[in-house]
């Protein structure tokens, strides 16, 4: 139905906002001091102890939990170890790289989740697609500085790693609209963020000794875990499972807008002529690859929305 995916898909919109929060948050938390490893294990406490905060309270309401069997406890720990990895990894690009080209790098899950839709379809995709997917490519040129004289300067395993994460967010929205379908969005979130916070201990091993929850981390790392963690996981839980992975791909986009705005309001990141462009033409990209939604259909079969 064309109003629920009309619904569901603006949910995902608004998970991928609050995921643009990110790449600010975790900017400011480097210049406060900390490490990449601080942050990411922080992020993956306090989205876990936000998500613990939850259960109880539904608890306390006399909400009953719901029984998980072991497998489909090892599947949400396995998509929080996605999570926390592809964390690891964009947090490290933004270690290296101006927030506009961490965040645009790792905005290629766009037409990554485009490829993942044509895979698991089996169908030829429509011509909006796949020219929305080079405008999209072409607009990251511009909107990620690769296009100027300073691009030379940029840090290789920095862009590496940008990418990488973008394929890890790929993975996990297809994964979550496939992996504890069904069950409480706040049970199966806690249990999501227990996997990330498995690797972001295993990577920060002092963490607890390090003193830095005394230093001040835990501000940071509670934004973190709200905005990057407790609100995308439930909303991607709710939404994914009934939008195509392509579709669930390119309403989280609105992350970029969201990421890139906040850096240049709060940290004072320029934002080049060009770069501005760049932006302009990727949304113009997503606009593109909706047109099989807003235009009449022959076949059924050709539906981007499940009907």
């Amino acid at each position: 139905m064309r109003r629920d995916a009309l619904k569901y898909s603006g949910i995902v919109f608004l998970a991928g906002a609050s995921y643009g929060a990110q790449a600010t948050t975790v900017k400011i938390t480097y210049a406060a001091g900390f490490t990449w490893a601080q942050v990411v294990a922080s992020q993956a406490l306090f989205a876990t102890l936000l998500f613990a905060a939850a259960v109880l309270f539904l608890r306390a309401r006399g909400v009953r939990l719901v029984p998980l069997a072991p497998k489909q406890v090892l599947a949400l720990l396995g998509l929080g170890l996605n999570t926390c990895i592809g964390t690891v990894l964009y947090n490290y690009a933004l270690a290296v790289l101006p927030v506009s080209v961490a965040i645009t790098l790792l905005f290629q899950f766009t037409w990554m989740g485009i490829v993942v839709q044509v895979i698991v379809t089996r169908r030829r995709p429509h011509a909006a697609e796949v020219i929305a997917a080079a405008v999209i490519l072409g607009g990251t040129l511009m909107a990620s500085g690769l296009l100027f004289d300073t691009a030379g300067e940029l840090d290789p395993i920095g862009m590496a790693c940008g990418l990488l994460s973008a394929v890890s967010c790929t993975s996990f929205m297809f994964f979550s609209s496939r992996v504890g379908v069904g069950l409480p969005p706040i049970e199966r979130g806690l249990v999501v963020c227990m996997g990330a916070c498995i690797l972001g201990f295993i990577l920060c091993p002092d963490y607890f000794a390090s003193g830095v929850l005394g230093a001040g981390i835990w501000k940071y790392g509670f934004v973190l875990g709200l905005c990057a963690l407790f609100i995308p996981v439930i909303l991607f839980g709710i939404a994914t499972p009934h939008l195509l992975p392509g579709i669930a791909t390119i309403m989280a986009s609105s992350e970029l807008p969201c990421g890139i705005a906040l850096s240049t309001l709060v940290i004072g990141e320029p934002l080049g002529m060009i770069q501005a462009i760049g932006i302009i033409t990727i949304l113009a990209g997503i606009v593109l690859s909706q047109l099989p939604n807003l235009l009449p259909r022959a076949h059924p079969d050709d539906a981007v929305f499940p009907l």
